[in-house]
């Protein structure tokens, strides 16, 4: 088992690890629409924080030595079902390869937030 860590993605607030490995699999945190330098939120719109989440993965990956193309799962939370398509459109630029999905509606995200991503990878 290894723990990731990098400053290309949000730190951990809470008692939790960015990403750990398991044998070949990686395993992300949830990760949220928060710049990583900043801290502050990226824009307004499902568009907008949509793609900070994506970059956000793409930094644990790249941390971990893997791609978008070994993600083999996500899951997805949308504040608003609303935002369905629109998050899609955003999601399919990054996660080409069609990994397995779940996306739920959920009451509330951190900061009020409209969308957050987990993911597995394989190493």
């Amino acid at each position: 088992m290894k723990i990731y860590s990098t400053e290309k993605a949000p730190a951990a607030i809470g008692p939790y690890s960015q990403a750990i490995s398991c044998g070949s699999l990686l395993f992300t945190s949830g990760q949220v629409a928060f710049v990583p330098e900043t801290g502050e939120v990226a824009g307004s719109t499902i568009e907008a924080q949509a793609e900070q989440c994506c970059k956000n993965i793409q930094a644990l990956l790249e941390e971990a030595g893997t791609d978008f193309e070994h993600v083999i799962k996500t899951t997805c939370f949308l504040a608003d079902m609303g935002d369905f398509a629109a998050f899609n459109a955003v999601y399919a630029k990054y996660f080409v390869s069609k990994p397995a999905r779940s996306c739920v509606a959920v009451k509330t995200l951190p900061r009020n937030l409209l969308c957050e991503i987990e993911a597995i990878a394989e190493l």
